[in-house]
Order: C-alpha cells, then structure tokens, then sequence
C-alpha cells in the first residue's frame, strides 16, 4: 500500500470542501447513535473527535440537546463548522495529541480514528479514557479485522488502519474500559465497523 499516514492532514486540508459536499448528511448512522447516547441525558457534554465540518454527526448531537466540543486537525474543515454553528466549541487539535482540561460524558471518533495507525490508536485509546469520566461511553469507527488499507477523501487516497477485534478489547480493558458493543461493516451504515465501550 502506497498510502502514506502523516499525508491525511494536508489531504483534509486540501479536500476539506469537496468532502462536505460528498458527505451523506442522510444520518445513516442515526441508530448507533441513539445506542451511544442511550445512558446519556441532554446536556450531557460529548467529544467529537475527528469532528470535520460537524455535519451530520455533530450537527446531531446539537439538535438532541447534548453540549458538544469539536477537535479536528484540519483547519479547513473547523472553518466550515464556524461559520454554519459561530457559537460552538470547535477546538484545533490532533486527537493523537489532544489534552483538554475536563472529562466527558461521551466520546466519539467516526470516521476519523481509523486514520490512526496502529500503535497511534492504542495511545489515542488511552488519551480518550483519560478524557471520560466514569460511566462514560466511548464510540469509534474501526476496521473489521487487523492491517492497514486505504480509503478516499474527495479526490485522494487516505490512510486506514485497524488493530484485530481481540487487541481492541484488551487496548480497551488496559484502560479502564469495556468493549459494549462490535459490529463488523454494518449494512445500515455503508459498511462501517463500529465499536462501542464504556469507562469502567
């Protein structure tokens, strides 16, 4: 694979306009996210990782009443969630870097965590337990099994990786953390693999 991980930030950054306008903003993944927020109430304050232009998943979390804050590395993106919300929490950040000065009651990372490699993930996974408080649940995009591949934004290739179903739930048991739900490439959402787990 001839895909290169540090090349995704200046692929958003370029592309960040064409891939809000590809992006389905039909909330296919509408059913995982009621599942997420099940043992939330409004008002309870969710991180979007890998938040992008905060539509549709962001968007969603807003309208359900929930607070949320916003961390994406590409400024080009962050500039199309500030000018649609001008009053939300969008934050310049690096999930593999990100510190933030309180926990959260839900953390999500869809369609952004998998550009993570491997080992990057596992300490991204321990950042994320840091940053939830007890009870909290944690929801990510993955891969269905173990290796790397590559997947398109707007016009580029991109970066993929994914540990193996069993290394997750042991990433996650290291960290205080229980594997609650894994579905491999769920049809109601074109295919995407999802983990759910809970701060222990």
């Amino acid at each position: 694979m001839n895909v290169n991980p540090k090349d995704t930030h200046a692929v958003y950054e370029r592309q960040a306009t064409e891939f809000d306008k590809r992006r389905s903003k039909a909330l296919f993944e509408a059913r995982w996210l009621a599942r997420f927020t099940a043992s939330l109430k409004p008002g309870d304050h969710v991180l979007d990782l890998g938040c992008g232009s905060g539509d549709p998943i962001a968007r969603w979390f807003m309208a359900e009443g929930f607070a949320v804050t916003g961390v994406d590395f590409s400024e080009a993106m962050l500039a199309i969630a500030r000018e649609r919300w001008p009053d939300g929490d969008w934050r310049h950040a690096d999930m593999r870097e990100f510190e933030l000065e309180q926990q959260f009651d839900g953390i999500i990372a869809w369609d952004s965590f998998f550009h993570l490699t491997a080992d990057e993930q596992k300490n991204c996974i321990a950042r994320m337990a840091h940053h939830l408080r007890p009870g909290g649940m944690l929801m990510l995009t993955v891969g269905p099994r173990a290796g790397e591949v590559s997947g398109t934004v707007g016009e580029e290739l991109v970066y993929h990786a994914s540990l193996s179903p069993a290394d997750y739930a042991i990433c996650l048991e290291e960290n205080e953390l229980r594997m609650t739900g894994f579905l491999a490439e769920d049809p109601e959402t074109q295919s995407r693999t999802v983990l759910m787990a809970c701060k222990i």
